[in-house]
């Protein structure tokens, strides 16, 4: 049976490969060539992914990506749509489907939402409830740095809190939405935001929401 990843994964990689390796993404600074090599070398390049995280190793990764960058386009797509390599832990499904189900769903978006034509995808309920799920282990990780309190909420009532503080933001969406909102990508995200006007403002405008 398919996982969300693998469903996701492929994709992504045709949504990259039909935009070309020059196209806009919601990633700042990164056209579709910077946002598949960044895929490619998460996956294949362990001794420098870290560089996300560890700001010691930012370099490596940062000489890392240019290198895959340079690589031709094609050869990016490919190695994203054939999975990783063997000793990769991603290469077991467990952990492909808990670290890249969310990693792949928003870089599609991150492809699709760049264009001006674009239009909001029809998920399933089980889809959106396993983004729900995940999304409510990471909320305190996403939302540790922003300005106001933050909760996202479902259109069915369920909530996660994402900031304790006031005054307080209530986001309401799908989770798929919440999801985007959560990753930084607020202007992209189709949601309503309620509360405080200047709050609300602020957390448009942070750089904080995110990893």
């Amino acid at each position: 049976m398919s996982t969300f990843a693998k469903r996701e994964r492929l994709l992504l990689a045709d949504l990259l490969e039909t935009a070309g390796p020059d196209a806009p993404t919601l990633c700042e600074g990164w056209r579709t060539r910077q946002l598949a090599a960044h895929l490619v070398v998460r996956e294949r390049r362990p001794d420098a992914a870290g560089g996300n995280m560890i700001k010691p190793l930012a370099s490596r990764l940062d000489r890392v990506m240019e290198e895959y960058a340079a690589k031709p386009y094609e050869e990016l797509i490919r190695l994203l749509r054939s999975g990783p390599p063997r000793f990769s832990p991603f290469s077991l499904k467990q952990v492909d489907e808990a670290a890249n189900t969310v990693e792949f769903y928003v870089h599609a978006e991150d492809v699709r939402r760049a264009q001006p034509d674009w239009a909001p995808r029809e998920l399933d309920g089980v889809f959106q409830d396993a983004l729900w799920s995940r999304l409510e282990r990471i909320v305190r990780l996403l939302g540790r740095g922003i300005p106001t309190g933050l909760v996202l909420r479902r259109p069915d009532g369920r909530t996660a809190v994402a900031h304790r503080g006031t005054p307080v933001v209530t986001v309401t969406g799908e989770p798929s939405e919440l999801l985007l909102f959560a990753f930084g990508r607020q202007s992209a995200a189709a949601v309503g935001l309620d509360g405080d006007k200047d709050a609300i403002a602020r957390l448009h405008e942070t750089k904080q929401l995110g990893l």
